[in-house]
């Protein structure tokens, strides 16, 4: 069973840091708690946590306020995100390896999930498809490096969603680009198929 730092701290990551309306907000602690049914030390903990992570900031007699991703930060993701995948597909492609039933099912299940409602479970299965790919390679440090990245990559997302009408669907059909490269077993094609994704991300991030 999860700890109550380890409850709050999930759902501070996963729900409260992806919402874009929470960028630059102060938290309140009590509210957390009883949003959460903890006390207020547990949320204290893990709002120390994500400090550590540079995902909050502490402010002295005000509070925990969420970090907005900044510009420098976004191109700095992505750029790390093209290294990372960029390898695992080359890896992948060269072995024979590629997990194409999975990322074919991801995929469908994105397309099922275009609605505003449906943002945020959207960019989730969005980070699936690309960690799934990033996964198969087998390296698990490599896993934990990509893995760190997460938080950021779902709030990127989901800002990019809500800042360009259209995005999902664009996000359709360039994960589309990346699967037919993969299934033709062309490394460059996919290569090119990820740089374009991220650059698109990128550009509608900084146009915000």
């Amino acid at each position: 069973m999860a700890s109550g730092r380890e409850k709050a701290y999930a759902y501070l990551k996963d729900t409260v840091l992806t919402d874009p309306e929470m960028q630059g907000a102060f938290l309140s602690e009590q509210e957390l708690a009883d949003r959460i049914g903890v006390s207020r030390t547990p949320i204290r903990e893990a709002l120390l946590l994500l400090a550590a992570e540079d995902l909050v900031e502490l402010v002295p007699k005000r509070g925990a306020r969420v970090t907005p991703l900044t510009g420098r930060e976004v191109r700095e993701l992505m750029e790390l995100r093209g290294v990372v995948e960029r390898y695992a597909a080359q890896q992948l492609v060269a072995a024979e390896r590629v997990p194409l039933e999975e990322l074919r099912s991801l995929l469908e299940r994105q397309r099922a999930l275009t609605g505003a409602e449906d943002t945020r479970e959207f960019i989730a299965v969005d980070h699936r498809f690309h960690a799934s790919l990033v996964s198969a390679v087998g390296n698990a440090l490599l896993d934990r490096h990509y893995d760190s990245l997460r938080s950021r990559q779902v709030r990127a997302g989901v800002v990019a969603v809500y800042n360009q009408q259209g995005r999902q669907e664009a996000v359709l059909d360039e994960h589309e680009a990346i699967l037919h490269a993969l299934a033709g077993g062309d490394a460059q094609a996919v290569c090119a198929a990820i740089d374009h994704h991220l650059e698109s991300t990128l550009k509608v991030l900084l146009a915000g």
